[in-house]
């Protein structure tokens, strides 16, 4: 019997390891778990299944293309709950900006999973979740990583393998990160296939950018363990250097990074897909970080977020 129920997710910002993670190099992620996802499940009488977003709102089987993933991640739980025929409204509220390397997409099936469990009564274990969804996000994007199912539905920073589980990384660093979003869609799906076929035209400049990330994001979590904020921000800034060998920055977030470390950033670099979407700043101070949001906001970036690394908690903290 269906009941009314519903499911919570985050956001996430990858720290480093973005796109060679697909290439079973490590990455190091970030939940933001005041930046919140809902799915709310009510009950229908109409014999009706609908949506209700900020995208669309209607019967679920006139949706657009772009929520292709979500019904059949829909279809395959109703189907193992013998429960094709339910009626009912789920609701989406999200605080994400889409499309802009947050983890829209998964912390969307996250939230959606939870409820449609605790809907009809089933229990979930982490690892049914992260499989469940992996249905939409291999339809949205292709060929995901899963950093950003296992981040979104995390509780602390994440250090991941592709294919294997993530491992939680406590850690203790005094400085701050900046989250500026550029304002132009980040395409993960375009950006995963660009350094694959990238990779494929030039095997060897490729391969060593991919390398090369995976021993910088080594670096970084050593970094993270010692207090080593120098450090950190020159990691961050060889990885973005790696990023655009491998083609998927942008001259907009090359701007926003050049004026963040004008700015007092010790590091900077994309997060994400890329090709839009945000960047993230190593700040030392809460100063230095109010500076480079200033600095930020003079571009006419109008969304920015500052998180305090000041215990093993991952806090969020909107700056605007």
């Amino acid at each position: 019997m269906l009941k009314q129920a519903m499911g919570v997710s985050h956001a996430k910002v990858i720290l480093i390891g973005e796109h060679s993670v697909v290439y079973q190099k490590p990455a190091i992620a970030l939940p933001l778990p005041a930046v919140k996802t809902t799915a709310k499940i009510t009950p229908l009488n109409n014999g009706q299944q609908r949506f209700a977003s900020r995208y669309y709102s209607g019967p679920r089987q006139t949706a657009p293309i772009e929520l292709e993933g979500i019904n059949a991640l829909i279809d395959t739980l109703l189907a193992r709950f013998h429960a094709i025929d339910s009626a009912f409204e789920l609701k989406i509220h999200s605080d994400l900006p889409a499309e802009r390397g947050m983890g829209s997409s998964a912390a969307t099936a996250v939230a959606i999973i939870r409820a449609l469990y605790q809907a009809f009564g089933q229990p979930l274990t982490h690892e049914q979740l992260r499989a469940d969804a992996d249905i939409s996000e291999h339809i949205i994007h292709g060929n995901p990583s899963g950093l950003d199912v296992a981040t979104t539905s995390a509780d602390a920073a994440v250090w991941f393998h592709k294919g294997e589980d993530p491992v939680d990384l406590p850690f203790h660093l005094t400085s701050y990160l900046v989250v500026a979003d550029s304002g132009i869609h980040g395409q993960t799906g375009l950006a995963v296939k660009h350094v694959a076929d990238f990779k494929e035209a030039h095997n060897r400049l490729a391969t060593h950018a991919i390398n090369h990330l995976g021993a910088l994001t080594e670096a970084a979590k050593d970094a993270l363990l010692k207090n080593d904020v120098l450090h950190l921000g020159q990691v961050l800034n060889r990885a973005q250097a790696e990023l655009r060998t491998l083609g998927v920055s942008h001259p907009r977030l090359d701007q926003m990074i050049q004026v963040a470390r004008q700015n007092g950033a010790v590091g900077a670099k994309l997060t994400g897909g890329g090709m839009g979407g945000c960047i993230i700043a190593l700040a030392k101070t809460a100063k230095d970080a109010a500076k480079i949001t200033t600095a930020l906001k003079q571009m006419n970036i109008l969304e920015t977020w500052t998180q305090p690394f000041l215990s093993e908690e991952v806090v969020y903290d909107d700056a605007n």
